[in-house]
């Protein structure tokens, strides 16, 4: 079973990306860096194929990554990863002793201000629990996400027209076409703390874009799920924005993402 790592980067120095991030793996990155090249290398016995792309948008480089890949389980990964020593055999090593399971998510180390997910224990990823989990956290059978022909949304993410929740949608749209998905409790690296590339606070534009996001995710239930979102962070998102208003927005989102 071989395993490659699928690195989505901005205007990276990509004769350093391999180092930096300490891959021990087989790797494809996608640099999205304004021009358009190739460069092919090898770091500690691995392969190396970095890709330069003139445009824009996370879910096109992790779909530029997805046509190339050729390994038995892709994980995908992001240019402020620095991976564990051993990452690559723990992660082939949970694949073997779970021949039922398509696609597993592992843990990584976060800052608590950036964190939105922590696996205790292993369970069985379903509808209701999937919504919090980042692409970084998502290593999957390659033949397996092929044969679904299941690919990233252009439409959301750093680079794209809406904000993130390219990763909720990949991770449902796995979910229904019945990929079976686990989450175990192994810690696999560290995300190095960067500025966000999307995130500019709670504005206007991050309202309207979750509405966008939630006609997507949550079809005829995605107004209850509005209220029940801003209900529970309402302390921290609407300190400038009213609640009132922020589902106003979202409801307008919600309306332009159903034209």
């Amino acid at each position: 079973m071989t395993l490659e790592t699928l690195v989505s980067a901005v205007k990276q120095d990509v004769t350093m990306q391999a180092e930096k991030m300490n891959l021990q793996s087989d790797a494809i990155i996608i640099n999205q860096c304004g021009e358009n090249g190739y460069l092919e290398y090898e770091y500690k016995g691995n392969k190396i194929k970095a890709y330069s792309f003139a445009e824009k948008g996370v879910g096109l480089s992790r779909n530029n990554a997805l046509l190339r890949a050729t390994a038995d389980i892709i994980l995908f990964s992001d240019e402020d990863i620095v991976y564990d020593e051993g990452y690559a055999e723990k992660i082939l090593e949970a694949f073997k002793q779970r021949p039922e399971a398509d696609m597993l998510l592992f843990n990584m180390n976060v800052e608590a201000d950036r964190a939105t997910y922590h696996i205790e224990k292993e369970h069985r990823v379903r509808f209701y629990n999937s919504g919090r989990y980042p692409t970084y956290s998502f290593a999957i059978r390659r033949e397996k996400l092929h044969k679904a022909n299941i690919t990233f949304s252009l439409l959301f993410g750093g680079g794209a027209k809406y904000s993130n929740g390219e990763d909720s949608l990949f991770l449902l749209e796995c979910l229904k076409k019945g990929l079976k998905v686990y989450a175990l409790p192994i810690e696999i690296g560290k995300e190095v703390p960067r500025p966000s590339t999307w995130f500019h606070g709670y504005t206007e534009k991050f309202f309207f874009d979750r509405g966008v996001l939630y006609y997507y995710l949550y079809g005829k239930l995605r107004h209850v799920m509005a209220v029940r979102f801003l209900l529970a962070h309402k302390g921290v998102m609407c300190q400038e924005i009213p609640v009132k208003k922020a589902y106003e927005l979202m409801c307008a989102g919600m309306k332009e993402a159903g034209e």
